[in-house]
């Protein structure tokens, strides 16, 4: 797998976690992690720079252009 595919997987987990947690009645801590996913594509979109695929470019390497 390559770090793009690898980030979006993990980026539907984390939604994915979120939701559950909204739905277990723990919604203060699914907010905080709705959040935490917000600000990273504000940071991703404002700075054209997003933490999680550097640093799984660096781990797995970039997917393979088709």
């Amino acid at each position: 797998m390559c770090a793009e595919k690898i980030q979006r997987f993990l980026m539907a987990i984390v939604l994915t976690l979120s939701m559950a947690l909204f739905l277990q009645g723990f919604s203060l801590y699914g907010m905080i992690l709705q959040g935490f996913v917000i600000l990273m594509i504000l940071v991703w979109a404002i700075a054209d720079f997003c933490p999680s695929l550097w640093i799984f470019t660096k781990l797995f390497g970039k997917c393979s252009g088709k």
